[in-house]
């Protein structure tokens, strides 16, 4: 893990540096999600955990805005406030996602492409490709496994995605 000094940390805490999705940043509100994504549908989680109590899920957005690579999104709210972000997207676009979240949120801290190797001689290897971005407590994960159609980004402030299926 890199460790900054105070001063960064105010910087980049000051800064309005923060994870988003098209402008709705990690630490948002609801209405910010609502006036973006205008077809976005809002409810209750339907299990109690300490992590979040609200969804937003869209099925059809644009990331990177009009004319951006087509993706689905959820935000995980606990008291109104943006705890969590997950974004799945057509491994075909990866190039692009990866354009767009760089431009967005600059270097990653980490990025590779994994060979996980096939348990039997009737499969395939796997490629797995990741990158990763870390600012104080929040963090952002891409994860295109490169043979499956569907991609990933999960972006979380704390342990988020470890705390939210912890069913109460």
């Amino acid at each position: 893990m890199t460790r900054f000094c105070p001063f960064v940390l105010a910087f980049l805490a000051s800064s309005g540096l923060a994870y988003d999705v098209n402008g709705v940043k990690l630490g948002g509100k609801e209405i910010d999600v609502k006036s973006t994504f205008p077809s976005v549908h809002c409810k209750q989680l339907e299990w109690r955990t300490d992590a979040a109590d609200r969804r937003c899920d869209d099925a059809r957005i644009a990331l990177g805005g009009p004319g951006g690579v087509e993706a689905r999104v959820t935000f995980y709210l606990k008291a109104g406030v943006i705890r969590a972000i997950d974004l799945r997207f057509d491994t075909r676009d990866l190039e692009k996602v990866k354009a767009i979240l760089k431009t967005r949120w600059g270097a990653p801290l980490a990025e590779a492409t994994e060979v996980i190797g096939a348990r039997n001689k009737d499969q395939k290897d796997r490629k797995v490709h990741k990158m990763r971005w870390e600012r104080g407590e929040d963090r952002a994960i891409l994860s295109a496994q490169l043979e499956r159609k569907r991609a990933s980004i999960e972006v979380a402030r704390g342990n988020f995605f470890d705390e939210v299926y912890r069913v109460k």
